[in-house]
């Protein structure tokens, strides 16, 4: 592959150059200066509280300076177990402020997985809320001694929720502080705000654990800084709106993963938008949300953008007040995206990012070059080129399929306490993915599914998401995940689970095999189907396929088992 200029260079618009200036800052300066332009302005809602610009801010400032006076110190790590709430941000903000390291934990993580990561990354301080079952759980871990101090939200302060307990904080316990007892610690404090470099460690990510136990990727300010850079001058440099557009953004994916970190938490609020925080997906309740409380931005992942699609009367709906939408975390079916675009006028072009990339990879222009099934094309500053899967120091010429690897600002440093894993995924100055893909003589990126997800079949390579793609064609079909199961012959053969769309009939594996029958080569074709009312989904919404996978080879050892007998 070519040095500059690059393909994708030439299809970018006028006022969009590859070579942007990244700013070298820290997150709390970024969100700093927006504080200081936007101060009255609401910068979060929910439920029924409105929170400005100011008040976050002050909130920022209270809990930095009362986790100081905790005993915390820069470069110790904090824990956040936490939807999204207002306390997300307040703690992010806050443990930032105070030259601290966050550590995410989903509320969705199993109890194994929560130890792990509180262990792996020496986290000691967790904040938590008493919404549902998660209080139970952080008081579970700080009794058995993974944790030393627990500070809570009380989410009751902002009214009953449908469904969901408010279980009381419990009192006269040293180890456990409310967040708003933490803030008047901080108020009436006098300690000094440590001064933090761009390079100092910002946040530990957890990847999906998707190869093994989850890994810690570090992210320093300078890379989370560098991807709300690169997102901001893609769209600011399209001339679709005025440069620094703020939005109404729905806030539903969960701040506790990259592409809401980045895309919602940091780059929106930096822009003064409003983050409109929702605790969970609900179809009917998004589209309130656009109707009603007039959105104008929501980026979602496929999951959501399926279940919105199958809403009967979609096409009567009022959204008119959208103005961006984005769709990323997993490949967006085709025929999904096409569906809103007819609807709305605006594309819903998937995009590429990795917990590796601070979410920033490659994403589709407003206007301009459009190739359905594409990843779009790399965002400024973002090197992309494909090497051979056998030998990843060999770079493949434009148009080949390998594995996809990056080298940008945005990059994380590496995973945490983890050199054998970062000696084979750095190689040369770049990271590989894992993802396998092409680049096109324009510079569109093609993703044709994750390494470890590829199914060797009679000595071919099967890609699952290939088999999806045409299988999302069957006008019956709402959702299918396909995983590569045992097969004697071949060694693994493709099977398809799905879910039905309502009234739609039941159909079998012979029916579905001769629908595919001019969309897929035999080597592809599934060998088993199983139709189900529900699809695993993991905690931020994508479809499991490593639950599946798992679920299929204990069936085939039980067979086995059965037949040996």
């Amino acid at each position: 592959m070519s040095e500059r200029p690059f393909p994708w260079e030439r299809n970018y618009p006028p006022g969009l150059p590859w070579d942007i200036a990244v700013p070298r800052e820290t997150i709390p300066a970024m969100l700093g200066s927006t504080i200081a332009r936007y101060g009255a302005d609401i910068a979060l809602e929910y439920r029924d509280a409105r929170i400005s610009f100011t008040d976050l801010g002050r909130a920022i400032s209270d809990v930095a300076k009362g986790l100081i006076t905790l005993g915390l110190r820069r470069g110790d790590r904090v824990a956040l177990y936490l939807p999204n709430t207002p306390a997300h941000p307040f703690g992010f903000f806050g443990a930032l402020s105070a030259g601290l390291v966050v550590v995410h934990l989903s509320p969705l993580d199993a109890e194994r997985e929560l130890i792990h990561k509180l262990h792996d990354s020496g986290a000691r301080v967790l904040v938590c809320t008493n919404l549902g079952a998660m209080l139970a759980m952080a008081l579970k871990l700080l009794d058995a001694g993974h944790i030393d101090r627990l500070i809570v939200a009380d989410d009751a302060q902002y009214g009953p929720i449908a469904g969901m307990a408010h279980p009381p904080v419990p009192q006269h316990d040293a180890r456990i502080i409310t967040i708003d007892a933490l803030r008047a610690i901080g108020r009436n404090s006098e300690a000094d705000l440590p001064l933090t470099d761009p390079d100092d460690l910002a946040l530990l990510q957890y990847t999906g654990g998707t190869t093994g136990l989850p890994k810690g990727a570090m992210h320093t300010h300078a890379t989370l800084r560098a991807s709300v850079a690169i997102y901001a001058a893609f769209f600011d440099g399209q001339g679709r709106f005025p440069p620094g557009e703020r939005f109404r953004a729905i806030c539903v994916l969960p701040l506790f993963h990259i592409y809401a970190l980045v895309v919602l938490l940091l780059l929106q609020l930096s822009r003064g938008s409003t983050l409109m925080l929702r605790l969970k997906f609900d179809a009917e309740t998004t589209l309130r949300d656009i109707e009603i409380n007039r959105a104008s931005y929501f980026p979602g992942v496929p999951t959501m953008w399926i279940a919105l699609a199958n809403i009967a009367d979609l096409d009567k709906r009022d959204l008119s007040s959208l103005k961006l939408v984005g769709s990323g975390g997993a490949p967006l079916p085709v025929e999904i995206g096409l569906r809103f675009e007819r609807l709305t006028g605006m594309r819903l072009g998937g995009g590429w990012g990795m917990t590796e990339t601070a979410s920033a990879g490659t994403g589709n222009l407003l206007d301009g070059i459009f190739k359905h099934g594409s990843a779009g094309m790399p965002l400024p500053r973002i090197k992309l080129d494909v090497v051979a899967l056998d030998d990843p120091t060999r770079v493949l010429p434009y148009g080949e399929t390998g594995e996809i690897r990056i080298k940008s600002p945005n990059l994380f440093k590496g995973y945490w306490q983890n050199p054998e894993e970062n000696a084979k995924t750095f190689v040369d100055g770049h990271f590989l993915t894992g993802d396998i893909g092409l680049i096109d003589q324009d510079g569109m990126v093609f993703l044709v599914d994750r390494k470890k997800d590829m199914i060797l079949s009679g000595g071919f390579n099967v890609y699952p998401t290939q088999i999806e793609q045409a299988i999302y064609e069957h006008p019956g079909v709402a959702e299918v995940i396909v995983v590569g199961i045992p097969d004697d012959y071949r060694g693994q053969s493709a099977k398809a689970f799905i879910t039905l769309k309502p009234a739609a009939p039941a159909f079998d594996i012979g029916e579905l095999r001769e629908f595919l029958t001019d969309k897929l080569g035999r080597h592809e074709m599934p060998v088993a189907l199983e139709i189900r009312d529900a699809l695993p989904k993991t905690s931020v919404g994508k479809f499991s396929r490593k639950e599946l996978a798992a679920e299929a080879l204990v069936h085939h050892q039980q067979q086995s088992v059965s037949q040996e007998r």
